[in-house]
């Protein structure tokens, strides 16, 4: 009788920390992986790199990981190889993987000339799945929500850890959620109408209360009293001064006493396009580039509407 092999589940749950954000500028300073082999952790490798270039300011001031620390330490052509003998061909796991992914396949590609075969699973796009409606999805945030009182240190071993500790029990719930939606791909077309009605009577909704709200402006420009329901909420108008301001004057006011942090909050959407714009000299790109101080990758769902431009009177 033939005895059955256990299959292993197996996955590198793994942090990096580096120079900057810009994967293609930057460098990467750390690396930390922990072996995960049915939820258990049963290896763990970690090294310092020397990035052969600058570390910012801003990056330091979240890992704290200064020149002098990795003045000694392998270069990435050295650490390469140990690190793709202890990730070898399983599935990667990072929080906010397109960061860690990015920097990992770029030094793979510069040093080998091809691309990284390694799958990458995102905790963090898993956690905003599972849980939309919490306010941050960093790691902090994930630990706290499943009660893992663990001190967050950014360091790049202590983050892999607290990553893989915390990583079964939300893969239990997105698997349960991912199950249900599997589930419904049957009923696609019925949800996509059932969509656009909910769509067409939120919009009706939006359309009726803003039309309320004005009758509630004109009931207390009467001057008529709060009202209460009969749950207990309190209709009630209260009137502030909106003023506008000689832009310029301002800005200058704003920058020489170092307010700009909390009076502006830019168009990032513009940064964006101004970063993509060929037109734009690159230096100014590159400054609007450094000022990046996340990334996460989005998937949008959109609908289009039929063309109708054809369509008989």
């Amino acid at each position: 009788m033939e005895n059955k092999v256990e299959e292993q589940d197996i996955k590198i749950v793994l942090d990096l920390e580096t120079t900057g954000l810009d994967y293609k500028r930057e460098k990467i300073i750390e690396f930390a992986g922990v072996k995960l082999v049915n939820n258990q952790i049963t290896e763990e490798f970690e090294t310092l790199i020397n990035p052969q270039q600058e570390i910012r300011r801003s990056s330091i001031e979240i890992h704290h990981i200064t020149p002098e620390m990795v003045e000694n330490a392998p270069t990435i052509e050295e650490a390469m190889p140990k690190i793709l003998d202890f990730i070898k061909d399983y599935p990667i796991v990072a929080h906010n993987a397109i960061f860690d992914y990015s920097f990992l396949n770029q030094a793979h590609r510069t040093l080998y000339g091809e691309r990284l075969k390694n799958s990458k699973i995102d905790t963090f796009h898993m956690f905003k799945e599972v849980f939309p409606d919490e306010p941050s999805h960093g790691l902090e945030a994930l630990l706290r929500r499943f009660n893992i009182n663990l001190p967050v240190i950014h360091r790049a071993m202590s983050d892999a850890k607290e990553l893989a500790y915390v990583y079964p029990h939300l893969r239990l719930f997105y698997e349960k959620k991912l199950s249900w939606q599997f589930s419904q791909l049957d009923n696609i077309e019925y949800l996509f109408e059932r969509y656009l009605r909910i769509q067409s009577t939120i919009q009706i909704m939006q359309s009726e209360m803003a039309d309320l709200k004005s009758v509630f402006k004109l009931y207390f420009e009467e001057n008529y009293p709060e009202i209460t329901s009969t749950t207990g909420e309190i209709l009630s108008c209260t009137t502030r001064p909106n003023y506008n301001y000689d832009a310029d004057k301002l800005a200058e006011i704003i920058m020489q006493e170092s307010l700009h942090a909390k009076a502006f909050k830019p168009n990032l959407n513009y940064v964006e396009r101004l970063i993509h714009d060929p037109n734009v000299e690159e230096e100014l790109r590159y400054r609007l580039r450094d000022c990046r101080i996340d990334v996460k990758e989005a998937k949008t769902v959109s609908i289009i509407k039929p063309d109708t431009s054809g369509a008989k009177l």
